[in-house]
C-alpha cells in the first residue's frame, strides 16, 4: 500500500511548512491534487492520513482530495483525449500511443486551511 508511504512524505511536507511558521497556525484541510494515472486510490489515502495523523498536530484536519483526470494529446490529431486508464491509452481516432500526458500525474498539496491562534 504506497498510500501509506505518500501520507508520511505529506506529513513531513506539512510539517516543515508548519515549523516555519513564526506563528503556528490551526490547520482545518489540507486540499490535494491527485491525478488518476498516479494509481493512488483516494479511499485508502484517506485512511492512511486519519490513522498516521492520530495524536498529532494535524489529528482532526480535513483531507480533501481533488481528482484530476487523465487527459493526453495526439499530435498527429492535433488533439486532446482521455485515455480509458488499464484499457485504451491510445488515440481513439488514430491510434498512435500515447506520448504526451497533459494531466493526471499530479500528486501535489494545493492548498492548505488554516486560521491564526491568537495567542492567550
Amino acid at each position: 500500500m504506497h498510500e501509506t508511504d505518500m501520507t508520511k512524505a505529506l506529513i513531513m511536507t506539512v510539517q516543515d511548512w508548519f515549523d516555519q511558521q513564526t506563528v503556528k497556525p490551526k490547520i482545518t484541510k489540507i486540499h490535494l491534487l491527485v491525478g488518476q494515472f498516479t494509481c493512488v486510490e483516494p479511499m485508502s489515502l484517506q485512511f492512511a492520513f486519519e490513522v498516521q495523523t492520530k495524536q498529532t498536530f494535524l489529528e482532526g484536519v480535513e483531507l480533501v482530495i481533488k481528482d484530476v483526470p487523465l487527459v493526453a494529446y495526439c499530435h498527429p490529431c492535433q488533439a486532446e483525449y482521455r485515455p480509458e486508464i488499464g484499457s485504451q491509452y491510445s488515440c481513439p481516432t488514430c491510434r498512435s500511443p500515447m506520448e504526451d500526458i497533459r494531466s493526471g500525474r499530479e500528486l501535489k498539496i494545493d492548498r492548505i486551511e488554516h486560521h491564526q491562534c491568537t495567542p492567550v
